[in-house]
């Protein structure tokens, strides 16, 4: 066996990009004592194929350099709500707990549902799953501990009415079905699901822990954080002080509420507004007012036990959305220390630097991205790094643990060392690529966490470079060409919008902006209507609907179906998302198809190899010939690359008049006919399946490059392709896809209003 060497020293930014005068500070974990050595570094080429420039980073003079103490930091997932009750819930001799449950995992190891237990004394009193996802009511006080455990098991994707009592020592735990024709995975006329239910004797009265009420999971002292978590739903969960009989019982399976010896009934639908959910708060309607706060972003506007199916936009049915969907691997914040801070200097060019880390034989590059000063530009050009998408892929799974995945790539998959160390990390978290232990599709993605993909010198095991290391290949081109830009990220134009957009008279994205919020394409939309200039230089963007948290910029969400190319689809009734009250899934579906902006729009994808564009009729046109100065009467363009050996490639996009392509754009150049059967037709595009949806068969599996010109003097131009930025570095930069590249940012770059085209062009 080849031992691998693993990296020993990781970690990540509390911010993805600053202007001078403000803090960055970098969160660092080794796996071996000792010191680290940190440096902050400029990057200009990520990319180690010997066939280009090669790896290119500069070392920058800084206060941060120097050595600090190595330290492990550990990270615990999960999701709960924390309820800081003051003592109000430490049950006594008598008590109840009621919860609607819906467990997605029940025989995984021991669950908790609603505990206000200490894990580390066996004090309190804890309601969840044991043996196999037998309802279970734990009693401890402290000396002793007494279990009362129903006699069958609960079934996955079922909703439950779960009630638990004890008085004078006596104990009963029941958990009775409430299938619907819609709320469950089984239909309530197959019979499957049955009651359970458990009674005993002899039970202590719970001791009272100096802990937290807690919901899908439980305290635990001795490790200072929560244990016992759980997979699946809870809705209306309350706590009573007295035992409850068996009429509060069945009036509670049908959603009736008794009021008698209530201390707490917390209603997660509460928040749910025209705005959306995008709270951690969980209103309790008792007496008391113990309200809880969410960790680890459950997820919010979830069916609940009563969703009847009518209604799938959760604003208009808010007391049918009374769930959160738990899971045991969430994470929202990695929550570790700071070991570097950096105040960026008031000297520091706009530029994408890192914090390098090294430790023994393992350099770590953390990035992060300076900005000019707040509110300026301090260049015409803006290259904006689409970082909302380097979040749905960060920390991805796909090749180990999709099934297909090979296929999808055409070819074997190579993993480094870094993807083993992910692998042995998944507390890192999760991509919107990714399922939960559970099953159920990643929908929220952090960027307060070591994200492992996302470094200068990452290689995807597609076999080439992806997301923010291929996004390097355009910093090394515009840099190799002596051209000056600023630098800003998603993150900046989801909070600034056209204001930012605007300080530019050109704006180039980078290879992947795949996920978009609606503030980030309103930004574009205004902007390139008031005459600024695009140049989109990659494939497959401004494809997901996606929103940011708006008290949490480090937390991105995604609600993936009814179509689109998909890891997962969203359950029934859940594809609104809770950051923000909109539909999830591709923009396309919800009226914005990228080619109503950029002329192409998302057409196939392959990872096999890229290829050549063939030249058009409109390539020799006269209104064209600023983009093909140096490139006349060319037949082919773009036939090398680092990317698969071709411009056009991996991710592809299509001129389209039937989606929205303007009437009056040029289309220059298409590699229609050049790719494999590995390059499919995209799924929103087949309606039925059969042969010929492969590139040696469709003609809309292609690349095409295309301009167009848009209100007052501004103007478009899209390479249609992820890999043309692997084909810019090609003979020191002097290529016919470098040229075509930077004459169009010349004239772009001139203030000059463009030339309209003619709708009849």
């Amino acid at each position: 066996m080849v031992h691998v060497p693993r990296p020993t020293v990781t970690g990540y930014a509390d911010r993805f990009s600053a202007a001078p005068g403000e803090p960055v500070e970098f969160k660092i974990s080794c796996d071996e004592p000792g010191q680290f050595q940190a440096e902050l570094v400029r990057l200009h080429n990520g990319d180690t194929n010997p066939a280009g420039p090669g790896f290119r980073e500069t070392v920058i003079e800084s206060p941060v350099a120097g050595r600090y103490t190595a330290r492990l930091q550990e990270i615990r997932t999960g999701s709960a709500v924390v309820v800081e009750d003051g003592g109000a819930l430490a049950l006594g001799a008598a008590g109840s707990v009621h919860v609607f449950a819906q467990p997605t995992t029940p025989a995984k190891e021991e669950q908790t549902l609603v505990a206000r237990w200490d894990a580390a004394t066996g004090t309190g009193w804890w309601l969840g799953l044991t043996d196999g996802g037998r309802v279970t009511l734990r009693l401890g006080d402290g000396s002793s501990v007494h279990e009362t455990v129903s006699d069958a098991p609960l079934a996955p994707w079922i909703w439950y009415s779960v009630t638990t009592s004890w008085d004078g020592g006596d104990t009963r735990v029941a958990a009775v079905p409430t299938l619907t024709s819609t709320n469950s995975l089984w239909s309530p006329a197959v019979g499957l699901a049955t009651a359970t239910s458990g009674a005993g004797s002899g039970a202590p009265a719970p001791g009272r822990p100096d802990v937290a009420t807690v919901l899908a999971a439980c305290a635990d002292s001795a490790g200072g954080g929560l244990t016992g978590h759980y997979n699946g739903k809870l809705d209306s969960p309350s706590v009573f002080d007295r035992m409850l009989d068996e009429q509060d019982v069945a009036a509670m399976a049908r959603g009736e509420r008794p009021s008698s010896g209530l201390l707490a009934r917390w209603d997660f639908g509460a928040e749910i507004g025209p705005r959306g959910v995008p709270s951690d708060r969980c209103t309790d309607l008792g007496p008391h007012g113990l309200h809880g706060r969410c960790h680890n972003a459950p997820y919010r506007a979830m069916t609940g036990w009563n969703w009847t199916g009518e209604e799938e936009n959760y604003r208009h049915a808010p007391e049918q959305y009374g769930a959160l969907h738990f899971t045991d691997d969430a994470l929202e914040d990695a929550g570790w220390e700071t070991d570097v801070r950096l105040v960026v200097p008031d000297d520091l060019p706009s530029a994408v630097y890192a914090l390098r880390v090294t430790l023994g034989d393992t350099v770590d590059h953390i990035p992060f991205w300076v900005l000019p000063p707040r509110g300026t530009a301090t260049s015409k050009i803006l290259l904006l790094f689409p970082t909302t998408s380097y979040l749905a892929y960060a920390n991805d799974h796909i090749v180990p643990d999709v099934p297909v995945a090979q296929s999808i790539l055409g070819h074997t998959s190579v993993m480094a060392a870094a993807d083993l160390k992910l692998l042995e990390h998944p507390e890192y978290g999760l991509s919107t690529y990714d399922h939960h232990n559970d099953g159920s599709g990643v929908a929220h993605t952090s960027r307060l966490r070591p994200i492992i993909t996302m470094r200068p010198g990452f290689r995807h095991t597609t076999g080439s470079l992806w997301q923010f290391p291929a996004d390097l290949h355009l910093v090394d081109w515009l840099t190799g060409v002596g051209a000056k830009f600023d630098v800003a990220t998603d993150e900046d134009l989801d909070r600034e919008g056209a204001e930012l957009l605007g300080r530019y008279q050109v704006v180039l994205t980078g290879t992947h902006p795949e996920y978009y919020s609606a503030r980030m394409l309103d930004a574009w939309e205004s902007y390139l209507g008031s005459g600024g200039r695009g140049m989109y230089m990659g494939g497959n963007g401004f494809y997901w609907v996606t929103s940011y948290h708006p008290d949490k910029p480090h937390l991105a969400e995604v609600r993936k179906g009814e179509n689109g190319c998909r890891a997962w689809q969203a359950r029934p009734g859940e594809l609104h998302m809770a950051f923000t009250p909109e539909r999830g899934g591709i923009w396309r579906n919800r009226g914005r198809s990228p080619q109503k902006l950029f002329g192409v729009g998302f057409t196939t994808e392959g990872m096999d190899r890229s290829s050549a564009y063939d030249t058009l009729d409109d390539f020799d046109d006269t209104r064209a010939a600023f983009i093909t100065v140096g490139c006349e009467g060319a037949t082919t363009i773009g036939g090398h690359g680092l990317v698969g050996g071709g411009a056009a490639g991996h991710e592809c996009d299509r001129y389209d008049l039937t989606l929205g392509t303007p009437a009056n754009a040029l289309l220059l150049a298409t590699s229609a006919g050049r790719h494999s059967d590995n390059y499919p037709l995209v799924a929103e595009d087949i309606y039925f399946p059969f042969d010929g949806m492969g590139g040696t068969d469709s003609f809309q599996v292609r690349a095409d490059v295309v301009y167009l010109t848009t209100a007052n003097g501004g103007g478009v131009f899209s390479t249609g392709s992820i890999a043309w930025a692997g084909s810019l570095a090609e003979n020191d930069y002097d290529n016919d896809v470098s040229r075509i590249t930077r004459n169009v940012l010349e004239r772009f770059t001139d203030p000059k209003p463009l030339e309209p085209l003619p709708i009849d062009s």
